[in-house]
């Protein structure tokens, strides 16, 4: 027995300053049991009460679902009757829609006839207007190729420095002959260096003449379109633009040395670009080759800028002409001012002349109506069939105002009277 209490004190866990024993636990163990049984009573016993009120509920919706499955078996006794009568009322709309639909099937199928047969006349005049616009692209083909041949001539004439030369030069010599009337110009003319310029333009009133010079240094920029077409050759390209701009710096440098004199060319020459293309690129990439020629007194110009500046220089020269033939206009317009004055006064005499002729016209019409009145009255002649006698008493109150004729029968007598004029 004291065994017994020994071990039940003996501790067996410590927490804080409570020392807690075997009998201790043991103890709180046999709560916790009885509790646990406790709690496991109620818990049946509101499991048991739980299934009693299911089981109810259970019989109840069991009493509800045997009602409700009348009232559908109901429901559906009298849904296939209505759908019987739906079916027959189906059957007899789908006879009614099978009917339409052939009907209409019908008038499309002839619908799409004609309108296959329009569709195949209207391929047919498509195709027939087709094979014409294949033959007039032919035919361009035809010129495309001709054109070709001639890009490739203009490219081989081109690639050829003398023959580029020579179309520069005809471009302008062209340009220039359109422009100005013969003598206002000469080509390739000697100066008094010895230097040959590819034209020089006359200017009027003993005035220095204009140079222009067709040399344009093609090489250099065609090295650099070469460049360009090459994938990935930027330092190529890079090297031919210096090129470029080095060989048009050189070309700019010997117009003004050989074309610039004083006193006998103009202060500014003109260096022709054959192509608008090249001379929009030089604008545009070598501004400071634009810059330097203008410091240099010289003007880069293009076919259409070098056709303006001639048609400018041929107003002048027409208004030069035009001064020069100033005394001759002059002379004329003083012969034309006499002219005007002798006709002026020729003018007067015949006025008076008709002013003379008029007033004769007047008087002559005064006369022809003193005429026309006397011719009135000598057509009121008196008729008629009286005697003698009374004749002769019907004349006497008359003898004072007017002469009386008497007919020898005296039935005829004609009054004549006279009116002052």
């Amino acid at each position: 027995m004291n065994d017994l209490s020994s071990i039940l004190s003996a501790p067996i866990a410590q927490l804080g300053a409570t020392i807690i024993t075997l009998g201790q636990a043991l103890g709180f163990g046999a709560l916790l049991f009885v509790i646990l049984l406790a709690v496991l009573m109620i818990a049946l016993w509101r499991s048991a009460k739980a299934r009693a009120v299911a089981a109810a509920e259970a019989a109840d919706h069991a009493r509800d679902a045997e009602a409700r499955m009348a009232g559908i078996l109901q429901a559906q006794a009298e849904m296939q009757g209505r759908l019987g009568t739906v079916a027959d009322i189906f059957g007899a709309r789908q006879a009614e829609l099978t009917q339409s639909l052939g009907q209409r099937l019908d008038a499309m199928t002839g619908r799409i006839g004609q309108t296959m047969a329009e569709q195949t006349k209207s391929t047919h005049d498509s195709l027939a207007k087709l094979q014409e616009r294949l033959a007039v692209i032919d035919t361009a083909q035809g010129n495309i190729q001709s054109l070709a041949g001639q890009v490739v001539q203009l490219q081989a004439i081109l690639s050829n420095k003398q023959t580029r030369g020579a179309f520069g030069q005809s471009r302008m010599e062209a340009i220039v002959a359109d422009g100005l009337p013969l003598g206002a110009y000469e080509f390739q003319a000697t100066l008094s260096n010895n230097n040959r310029p590819d034209c020089l333009v006359k200017m009027p009133n003993g005035a220095p003449s204009l140079v222009i010079d067709a040399k344009f240094p093609l090489e250099a920029w065609n090295a650099i379109r070469a460049a360009a077409d090459v994938d990935g050759a930027a330092d190529a390209q890079k090297y031919a633009a210096q090129a470029f701009r080095r060989d048009l710096e050189v070309h700019i440098k010997a117009i003004a040395d050989k074309y610039l004199i004083s006193g006998e060319t103009q202060d500014t020459a003109f260096m022709f670009v054959p192509s608008e293309s090249i001379f929009a690129e030089i604008h545009e990439n070598f501004e400071s080759l634009v810059h330097r020629a203008h410091r240099a007194r010289i003007v880069i110009v293009s076919p259409s800028l070098l056709m303006l500046s001639i048609q400018v220089i041929q107003a002048i020269l027409k208004d030069a002409r035009m001064r020069e033939q100033a005394h001759l206009i002059q002379g004329e317009v003083i012969r034309l001012m006499e002219d005007v004055g002798r006709l002026d006064e020729r003018v007067r005499k015949l006025q008076t002349h008709f002013g003379q002729a008029s007033k004769d016209i007047d008087d002559i019409l005064v006369s022809s109506s003193k005429v026309t009145k006397r011719g009135e009255k000598i057509e009121a002649l008196e008729f008629g069939a009286s005697h003698a006698g009374e004749s002769d008493e019907a004349a006497k109150p008359q003898a004072p105002n007017g002469r009386a004729a008497d007919s020898k029968t005296g039935q005829l007598r004609l009054r004549v009277v006279e009116e002052s004029e």
